[in-house]
């Protein structure tokens, strides 16, 4: 049995209509909860804070899907909310912990290491450990561009960045990654 795909454009006219407005959420749910979930999960690594910051960004995008403007895709609109989310997410623990945001990444690798999910081989967790060194916004780039496979120019529609900016970030984070796996055992 194969499931569906309803496409972003009948999802949004069913949510226009007050009647389909909860269908056309469920569909919504269906198409991109895990997607985001999984864009949140390898930024604040915790399966908790993930649900939660995920729960928040399905929250605001019910409250504003109807003035969200056709202008854009609707997932790159729902992962730039996810997005500001985990980033206002990390800074608010950083704040709230009164600690330096490299004190923020090593908890994020205490969690990293507990965590199941990323309990894979040896490998997986070495390139996590790695991508924990980078700054929030290269790690963004890179999770983007490598794990969703996402076009630079979606990923500039989500960052607010220029392509040609991007594409420079994305060529340092891999530079600092490969440094990391070289420089350990």
């Amino acid at each position: 049995m194969s499931v569906q795909v309803v496409e972003d454009a009948e999802i949004l006219s069913k949510f226009q209509d007050e009647k389909t407005r909860n269908e056309a959420f469920n569909l919504l749910l269906k198409k991109y909860q895990q997607k985001i979930y999984w864009h949140i999960r390898r930024m604040v690594i915790d399966h908790d804070d993930a649900d939660d910051i995920a729960q928040d960004v399905f929250v605001k995008v019910w409250k504003n899907l109807p003035t969200f403007r056709a202008d854009a895709q609707l997932y790159t609109w729902m992962y730039r909310i996810a997005t500001n989310e985990c980033i206002t997410f990390l800074n608010k623990k950083k704040a709230k912990n009164n600690v330096s945001l490299d004190d923020v990444d090593s908890t994020l690798g205490d969690t990293l290491a507990a965590s199941s999910y990323f309990d894979g081989d040896k490998a997986q967790r070495r390139l996590q450990e790695a991508l924990l060194t980078l700054p929030d916004k290269q790690r963004l780039v890179f999770n983007m561009k490598y794990y969703e496979d996402m076009k630079y120019e979606e990923i500039s529609d989500v960052v607010g960045t220029s392509v040609g900016a991007l594409k420079a970030s994305f060529h340092l984070a891999v530079k600092k990654i490969e440094a990391f796996l070289l420089s350990k055992d």
